[in-house]
């Protein structure tokens, strides 16, 4: 009970100080935190990736495999995104089942590489053409996991960007006698970078980059994806605050600008 009145009480403060333009860290409504990406660090992973956003903290992993492709679409390589939150990462996450929240972290995330065809899909998939018989058609699979080390606000960026270091850096396995020899390859082919911007709206005012706390405040948050090359990929709404359509366009700029500060962190 004592925890729910000093959530409530940090809320209401921080929608006063909101209100004004102004944000309990100093910041700009536009500005991000300070941002480090961390490449390579795990050892047995074909890519992985630590992104830090201010206190959080998010890692992701890559794995490549020989996998059956999809029966319409025979020809192409497999994406699979996967998030998991522990429970040292926040006093609010549950150990068990993904929730809601995980799931909707792996999806948004997932949507954003996936409409930016980061990957040629055809073309990565051939890369374990070599592997299939007669009776079994092979392609590669990439599979990214998405693991919160620390959620101090805006998961779904640190996700974004730590997913597409991973991707960016990891090493093709090089493919022999039908298999694939982990720790030999090659750079993975990319057709371009993406990654996403969070505005939270909170006292009428749009936040980019936001704090737990000031997450806590919110009335809803719009996520936009955007490529290093210029392009608006993706979109996501949730809560309940509406956003008009001049809004959106106007955030969609500032999130292509403050996009190309992200690609270069990697």
């Amino acid at each position: 009970m004592m925890t729910q009145i000093i959530d409530v009480v940090k809320g209401e403060y921080v929608k006063d100080i909101a209100a004004t333009g102004k944000r309990i860290d100093g910041r700009q409504p536009v500005e991000f935190r300070d941002i480090r990406v961390e490449t390579g660090v795990l050892k047995n992973a074909e890519g992985s990736a630590l992104a830090h956003f201010g206190d959080t903290k998010v890692l992701a992993g890559v794995k490549l495999d020989l996998v059956t492709p999809f029966p319409d679409r025979p020809d192409e390589g497999t994406i699979s995104f996967n998030s998991e939150f522990s429970t040292l990462a926040h006093p609010e996450f549950e150990s068990g089942p993904p929730n809601e929240d995980s799931i909707e972290l792996a999806r948004v995330v997932d949507r954003g590489i996936r409409s930016a065809e980061v990957l040629n899909l055809k073309e990565f998939g051939a890369l374990g053409a070599s592997a299939s018989t007669e009776q079994t058609k092979k392609v590669m699979g990439l599979y990214v996991d998405l693991y919160p080390l620390d959620h101090n606000g805006n998961l779904i960026d640190a996700a974004a960007l730590a997913a597409m270091a991973a991707i960016a850096t990891a090493t093709v396995p090089k493919l022999e006698d039908g298999k694939l020899v982990r720790g030999e390859g090659s750079k993975m082919r990319l057709q371009r970078k993406a990654t996403t911007c969070s505005f939270e709206f909170i006292a009428n005012q749009v936040f980019l980059d936001a704090t737990d706390e000031e997450e806590a405040a919110s009335l809803g948050r719009v996520t936009i994806g955007v490529t290093d090359d210029g392009l608006l990929c993706s979109g996501q709404k949730s809560g309940r605050a509406g956003f008009s359509r001049e809004k959106l366009l106007e955030l969609a700029g500032v999130a292509l600008e403050k996009g190309s500060e992200l690609f270069k962190k990697f």
